[in-house]
């Protein structure tokens, strides 16, 4: 069953990602200029032959829709097209970057769940108390501050304190693990604490309902400790909410945090898709959402497939 339900998501997903790659089409075709404008500039000295053959070799010469339907066909044959600003094949381009983000992806999601969910389960379980309003506020004033915002504020923090410290660039993890380290740390601390006031209210949310529910109270009358009420009984059964946060972020994660990489000069997917939308590279800007919306449809059917194990109640249908 579960894999009969796995095949019928992703071909129910298969008109979504094309209507997606069809509205980012038009809309970066929307925007003033093209990339024959940014090319030749404001001092264009080609004559009208030379321009129009200019738009030729680059296959913007077409309609657009048949443009866009000739993509769709060599996408089925597994070519995603040639980047106009490089010349390199665009999924070459997306595989060099994927690891990249993949690592800013998980030290961030992992540092929003080894925060988030200590101080929401402490916040729901202590309601009213203290420690309760300082992680409301804590998670107000996350989903409040701008990501550039955070990111400047760790950069002057971290720069006054350790001059020494790496704070742009990348530096692969089998070039240099430590460099490596000191590379990720602040722009993954960055998305991580502003990640973490997410899973922090979903987590206290979903905590004070379970706390309300009648087998809690049952539990409790038996006399099982606290401890355990807590972790075996309020945890687990308020762990689906969590894990469809903790999926969705992590998905939006991996399509790449275009602010953070930009503002950390790291080269991952999010900073190409940037470079391309500002050069108007169409092949790039389109085999990049199409990976962002493919990686973002798979992750929700894993955390779809997970909700099985944590909770036998679920049923995939």
């Amino acid at each position: 069953m579960m894999i009969s339900y796995i095949i019928r998501r992703l071909i129910l997903a298969i008109p979504t990602v094309i209507l997606v790659t069809l509205f980012t089409f038009i809309m970066i075709h929307l925007v003033p200029g093209d990339v024959v404008d940014l090319m030749t500039g404001t001092q264009n000295y080609l004559t009208q032959e030379q321009l129009r053959e200019l738009y030729r070799s680059l296959g913007l010469d077409k309609p657009l829709m048949i443009q866009y339907f000739s993509w769709i066909y060599n996408l089925l044959k597994m070519d995603m097209g040639i980047s106009l600003r490089t010349g390199e094949k665009v999924l070459k381009m997306i595989l060099e970057r994927i690891p990249v983000t993949f690592e800013l992806a998980v030290f961030s999601i992992t540092i929003a769940v080894l925060i988030g969910i200590p101080l929401g389960m402490l916040s729901g379980v202590r309601r009213g108390s203290k420690v309760d309003i300082i992680a409301r506020i804590f998670g107000l004033a996350g989903l409040s501050a701008p990501t550039f915002w955070v990111g400047a504020i760790l950069i002057v923090l971290v720069s006054r304190a350790f001059p020494k410290f790496k704070i742009f660039g990348y530096t692969p993890f089998f070039e240099n693990p430590i460099s490596n380290l000191s590379s990720i740390l602040l722009p993954s601390l960055t998305l991580g604490l502003l990640i973490s006031s997410q899973v922090m209210r979903i987590t206290r949310a979903s905590v004070v309902e379970i706390l309300a529910q009648e087998f809690i109270r049952v539990a409790r009358s038996k006399g099982l400790p606290e401890k355990m009420v807590v972790w075996k009984h309020v945890f687990r059964n308020s762990a689906i909410p969590v894990l469809t946060t903790a999926g969705i972020q992590f998905g939006y994660l991996l399509g790449g945090t275009v602010v953070i990489e930009n503002i950390f000069s790291i080269p991952g997917i999010g900073r190409l898709v940037f470079e391309a939308v500002s050069k108007r590279d169409y092949p790039t800007v389109l085999g990049s959402v199409l990976f962002i919306t493919a990686t973002i449809v798979i992750l929700n059917i894993i955390v779809d497939v997970i909700y099985t194990f944590v909770d036998p109640r679920v049923r995939l249908e």
